[in-house]
């Protein structure tokens, strides 16, 4: 059981404490990037005693334990029900059979063979509502514990307890702190622990410390600023720490700093263990049932079990026919795409792209309030944000297919690129409707509002690489040129205008990078300011790249809360969208470009294809190594995502060739799997994206927590509204209902 409040084992009674007066550090917001807000020293006010107030929030009532209030866990009731509902009705087709058949073998029979037909038929919307009632069952708050008469501090999320015991005669101490993710950060004045006022009876201190990273301490003297020690140490969340300070007699008189582990802190990576579990074992279970479906022998048991033209309808309507090309179940081909002479729909395409969106999805709705699902406040980035950016990159391949299938279809080049100029005006102008939601806010003011965004970058970047492309575009080759001179490079040099291009556009970024002065800060500086670089540079977030937003856009219209404000404490506007990065995003897309070349230029050839994947991932993956050094800090380009620097992007793209690597083949070529679930949200992208951004805050997509702190009701939440967007994009599927701009 997660416990939410603790406090020293003898501070209950230590009416001495001394507290520091730095304000509690407010928890981030779902949608804001970034760590949590490293430590903050409880005020009086927190240190309050369990007998002299009234219970909290996750009080237990006198004489015991309670249920913890709030919404209850999620049940099956109406699933149960809906499944009543259908044994009944499947129960009275055999009773009208056998009045049809009056001397058949039984209505008893009969009936049982139907209702067995009918639940095969539905047994994978079965597991599917299984799993998820069992997900909520296990990832649902249960009841509260009862109080620990020793735990009266309230803590947050991600935090743990520390008391510091100061034993030291005659010496106050300022403890600070600093975070081990934060690169040459200044340290930050924790608290003030008064001197011991006797021997053997220490002055204590309470403060609440970030379980996110690693901790670094100093302790000083607070009249000399003489260090006296320091540590690194990484607490546990809701965990119970004392710091010892005193002297020790070891030959030498010397301070010792001993950290003492007074209650253990609670896994809070549990739930994401159980859902990863439960998300494994419906993966299989799945699989199984499919390998099942595709046997012969099991269909045929199936067929004469039930000897019934009107079971087997059933059966081919709810599961798909056995003898159908796609025999692994999964859904036919759209042919509302275009003639049959038009190439047939990648899945491995849409599917990448669903991938991408579903896990964007995930982390924008606030990833179980877990650090490794945001974004870093700076430098480097997390494995599961690696896949958000690559939507960029899958773009780029999906512009490349749909404008050379389109001007096969005889579309010409001046009403194609009408449509590119629409379809751009219209992301951006999205964009900018959903980067401001102010309904709930009243009359939006123009000088507050937001120009950019993630759809206006993709705006952007889609009108760039579509005209480039069309202005260059060329048939593509048929199976005869492979025996023409240097037939291996002619992805790439019936492009070489488009490279040409992009090359330049690198030159730009790099150029003013790195030589633009910028007023107040070093030329060529990519870091995050703030606290940063030991504070000589507060104001200069994001170099030249912050410079030149604020100078074209003007501050107010950037975004206000950027990533780098939670460990670096910046004040700047900073927008991670900017205009200098949208030149690499630019360049991300057309990488995506050259993947979609490669599938057309090479699509007899699946050897060829796989071959040239894996040497693109493989010079990319090179040239990130080259520009990071294989470190997160010490590059001379970091990878960054508030820059989209140019590290950032060949590593992304050096991972999405690898993904497309795999992808391929299993589901184009061999066909070992359909895709599901992620292809349905990829046919229909600006839809599901759109709609997680507007109906957020709405039910069913979120609801007041009982216990706002808890990592597991969180993760449950997030998990819950990220399914129902695959529902909602599977059910639009089935009904051939697509949202295209």
């Amino acid at each position: 059981m997660l416990h939410r409040r603790a406090a020293g084992d003898r501070g209950a009674s230590a009416r001495g404490l001394r507290q520091a007066s730095l304000p509690a550090a407010p928890l981030p917001e779902a949608k804001k990037p970034g760590a949590a807000g490293g430590i903050r020293a409880l005020s009086s006010g927190s240190l309050r005693s369990a007998g002299r107030e009234g219970p909290g929030p996750w009080d237990a009532p006198a004489g015991g334990a309670a249920l913890r209030s709030g919404p209850p866990p999620p049940r099956g009731d109406s699933g149960g029900g809906d499944g009543s509902g259908r044994a009944a009705m499947t129960g009275a087709r055999p009773g009208a059979a056998e009045q049809r058949r009056a001397g058949a073998r039984g209505g008893a029979a009969a009936a049982g063979d139907m209702s067995g037909a009918r639940g095969a038929g539905r047994a994978l919307a079965a597991l599917l509502l299984a799993a998820s009632v069992l997900s909520a069952a296990l990832l649902a708050p249960g009841g509260a514990p009862e109080r620990d008469k020793k735990r009266h501090v309230e803590l947050k999320m991600d935090q743990a307890l520390l008391l510091i015991h100061n034993e030291l005669l005659r010496t106050n101490l300022t403890v600070y702190w600093n975070s081990e993710r934060c690169y040459h950060c200044l340290f930050q004045v924790l608290v003030n622990v008064s001197q011991s006022r006797r021997a053997g009876e220490p002055s204590i201190a309470a403060v609440g410390v970030s379980a996110q990273h690693g901790s670094i301490l100093q302790l000083k003297a607070t009249e000399e600023e003489k260090e006296v020690c320091r540590l690194e140490y990484k607490f546990g969340e809701f965990g119970n720490y004392s710091l010892l300070v005193k002297h020790v007699q070891d030959g030498v008189d010397r301070i010792a700093c001993d950290v003492v582990v007074n209650e253990d802190p609670v896994d809070s990576n549990l739930p994401v263990t159980v859902a990863f579990l439960i998300g494994l074992a419906l993966v299989i279970a799945v699989c199984f049932l499919r390998f099942l479906l595709s046997l012969d022998d099991f269909n045929n048991w199936i067929s004469k079990a039930i000897n019934s033209r009107e079971t087997d309808r059933l059966i081919n309507s709810e599961l798909g026919s056995p003898s159908r090309a796609d025999a692994l179940g999964g859904d036919s081909q759209l042919e509302a795409w275009g003639p049959a002479t038009v190439p047939q729909r990648l899945r491995c395409v849409d599917t990448f792209r669903g991938i991408a969106l579903i896990i964007m999805v995930f982390v924008n709705y606030g990833g179980g309030k877990y650090w490794y699902f945001k974004h870093s406040s700076w430098n480097g980035e997390t494995f599961p944000k690696l896949f958000f950016s690559r939507f960029v990159f899958i773009m780029g391949s999906s512009i490349f297919l749909s404008m050379t299938s389109t001007l096969q279809r005889g579309c010409s080049k001046f009403r194609l690129l009408g449509k590119i100029v629409w379809r751009s005006f219209l992301l951006i102008s999205l964009g900018i409707v959903v980067v401001n939601p102010n309904y709930c806010l009243g009359p939006l003011s123009w000088d507050k509002l937001r120009i950019p965004g993630v759809l206006q970058r993709l705006g952007v970047t889609y009108f760039v690489v579509a005209v480039l492309e069309l202005l260059f575009a060329k048939p593509v080759p048929g199976s005869g040129a492979s025996e023409r001179r240097c037939s291996s490079l002619r992805d790439i040099l019936s492009s070489w205008p488009q490279w040409l291009f992009i090359l330049l556009l690198e030159s730009i970024w790099l150029g003013l990078t790195f030589f633009l002065p910028v007023p107040g800060c070093p030329t060529g500086y990519l870091g995050p300011g703030g606290i940063g670089d030991l504070g000589k540079y507060p104001n200069c977030t994001g170099g030249a790249a912050g410079y030149i937003d604020r100078l074209l856009l003007g501050e107010d219209h950037l975004y206000q809360h950027p990533s780098s404000a939670v460990l670096y404490h910046t004040e700047v506007a900073y927008d991670p969208e900017g205009i200098l990065g949208t030149i690499n995003s630019i360049v991300m897309a057309f990488l995506g470009v050259q993947a979609g070349r490669i599938l057309l230029y090479y699509k007899d050839q699946t050897k060829a294809i796989l071959l040239r994947f894996t040497a693109w991932s493989c010079f990319l993956g090179l040239t990130s190594v080259a520009l990071t050094k294989v470190s997160e800090n010490e590059g001379s380009i970091p990878i960054n995502k508030n820059l989209w620097s140019i590290s950032y992007v060949t590593t992304l793209s050096s991972f999405a060739f690898f993904i497309l690597l795999v992808l391929y083949p299993t589901v184009d070529v061999k066909g070992l799997w359909t895709g599901t679930p992620f292809f349905y949200p990829g046919m229909n992208s600006i839809l599901v994206y759109v709609g997680h951004e507007v109906f957020e805050s709405y039910f069913p997509f979120q609801w007041k927590l009982g216990d706002d702190q808890s990592h597991r009701e969180h993760l449950t939440q997030n998990i819950v509204a990220t399914a129902l967007w695959v529902l909602i994009a599977y059910i639009l599927y089935k009904k051939k209902i697509f949202w295209k701009i």
